[in-house]
């Protein structure tokens, strides 16, 4: 997907908005969710989002989704936020989330997603990361839940 960063999109500093880089980046995995799922998705978490430079007015600004794991109803989405100059050609690594959807029919009920096959050494070491980060989840998930039984 590709953006370009118009005056509405930024703050006095002349840098985008946090928000609207977030709103991007779930509209991208939305898009790559819904691909793959064949299914209407919706966002369940979004997490580790790390802004790692900002992304100046006039730029240009390309994100790169893709499904890193399934479960049987859910998925997690990888995005890459890449920004050019376009006076300069200068590109920048800007941003890097993992976004959780869930694959719903038509009475918004969760429903089964296709299973990821993953082929290339890239895509195996994205979806091993992937099970790591969603055990992670599950672990903290748990750890939260036994904290509010004792308070």
């Amino acid at each position: 997907m590709t953006e370009l960063v118009l005056p509405q999109h930024t703050n006095a500093l002349g840098s985008i908005f946090g928000g609207t880089v977030m709103s991007w980046i779930d509209i991208a995995a939305a898009i790559s969710a819904g691909k793959h799922a064949r299914a209407s998705v919706v966002t369940a978490s979004i997490d580790a989002l790390h802004f790692i430079a900002p992304i100046r007015l006039g730029h240009v600004v390309q994100l790169r989704a893709s499904v890193n794991a399934t479960g049987r109803t859910s998925m997690e989405v990888g995005v890459r936020v890449d920004s050019e100059n376009p006076r300069t050609g200068e590109k920048v690594h800007n941003a890097t989330a993992y976004v959780t959807f869930v694959a719903v029919d038509d009475h918004g009920k969760p429903t089964e997603v296709p299973p990821l096959l993953p082929e290339t050494e890239a895509e195996k070491r994205r979806n091993q990361a992937a099970l790591l980060r969603r055990q992670s989840r599950v672990r903290l998930a748990q750890e939260i839940k036994n904290a509010d039984l004792k308070d």
